[in-house]
């Protein structure tokens, strides 16, 4: 025990010893969460169109006028040309052309089905589904309204149905609740992934970690004593990320604190073996650098935060059974969204248990020592 707490004195000190790592390690996810949590948004505004209207007709412009009142598009551009407009989304001007052809007042007004070609700049996949969704959703509006006019006084007698929604767990589809709860995890794992391993790296470097190696320390402890102090600093800005997020955003929190923290433990404990194994492999910096961040970008982009893992191919979903980020993100949103408790989280508690001890079994293993 003694020998741990000389151990831990050492690397509380050599971490703070550096001015800028000391603030860093907690200022820098306080101006993340400021920025990040806000500017990640499945939401998209101003669709810029082009409305190419052979028709001319009263139903056309009431059409565009729908359009124009929406809050998600703004018709930049009209042309009778297809071409010219074809190549204004070519130079990246407009997002959607909408053309209407000839006769689509006449057509609609006899009640015959009229069709319309929408053509969406795809680059961008997923703001161009978006876009189409938010374009169906004003057409489907733009056709009860024809409905409702060409029904006149007969409207009062058709049969109505009214449908209520309601969405659980986060009634005003606020983007920042489900961003904010992976955005943590995050974080968390890249301060504690990045900083354990460089140190670790730097020590090697320097030489000073031979100094270690001739003394009884055992490799459990060294372990231990690299993982314990990053431990503790994930878990303070994990409340200030908390704090914070409730604070500046008003995130709900409706699950057990200590829960969260628990969970949070157990995957930094992960997080961190992994750091460590890979540091033990590495002998430079600029190699942990290289491998750590090939690591760090894969388990971010396959976590969950911008893609939904039940979308993902078989092959990633097997391949994220081994990503911890993937885990904490889950729980992190499951414990402050939806408050679950142990038992609806225990099998992704028990899974980032399990990735723990390998990887901090194998950084023991790997770690070479030499008395």
């Amino acid at each position: 025990m003694r020998t741990m707490l000389f151990l831990l004195r050492k690397e509380f000190k050599q971490l703070f010893r550096d001015r800028f790592i000391g603030k860093a390690i907690f200022a820098i996810p306080i101006v993340q969460m400021l920025v990040l949590v806000p500017a990640i948004t499945y939401e998209i505004r101003d669709v810029k169109m082009c409305i190419v209207d052979h028709d001319q007709s009263v139903e056309s412009r009431k059409l565009v006028s729908q359009l124009e009142g929406s809050s998600f598009f703004r018709v930049k551009y009209t042309t009778f040309s297809e071409r010219e407009a074809n190549d204004l989304m070519h130079r990246d001007k407009v997002d959607l052309i909408l053309q209407i052809p000839s006769g689509f007042g006449r057509e609609t007004g006899r009640g015959n089905p009229v069709r319309l070609m929408v053509t969406a700049n795809a680059i961008n996949a997923s703001r161009a589904q978006l876009a189409w969704g938010y374009f169906s959703g004003v057409m489907r509006d733009y056709q009860m309204n024809l409905v409702t006019a060409k029904a006149g006084t007969a409207s009062l007698t058709m049969p109505r149905i009214d449908l209520t929604s309601r969405h659980w767990y986060n009634e005003s589809l606020n983007y920042i609740y489900y961003m904010l709860p992976g955005v943590l995890g995050i974080l968390v794992a890249a301060i504690g992934f990045m900083l354990a391993g460089l140190n670790m790296v730097k020590e090697k470097e320097s030489g000073t970690i031979e100094q270690i190696n001739v003394t009884p320390v055992r490799k459990y402890q060294f372990i231990a004593a690299k993982m314990i102090p990053y431990i503790v600093i994930g878990l303070i800005d994990l409340a200030i990320g908390i704090s914070l997020g409730m604070l500046a955003f008003g995130m709900p929190f409706e699950g057990s604190a200590a829960l969260l923290f628990l969970s949070s433990f157990i995957f930094m404990i992960g997080a961190l073996g992994l750091a460590l194994l890979i540091s033990t492999i590495t002998s430079s910096q600029q190699q942990y650098m290289f491998a750590g961040f090939f690591f760090l970008i894969i388990f971010m982009l396959m976590s969950g935060i911008f893609t939904p893992m039940d979308s993902m191919p078989a092959w990633a979903q097997k391949i994220n059974l081994l990503n911890p980020v993937a885990y904490i993100m889950r729980i992190n949103r499951m414990i402050m969204l939806k408050g679950s408790t142990f038992a609806d989280i225990s099998r992704d508690i028990f899974s980032l248990l399990v990735l723990s001890v390998l990887f901090t079994f194998f950084a023991i293993r790997k770690y070479r020592k030499t008395v």
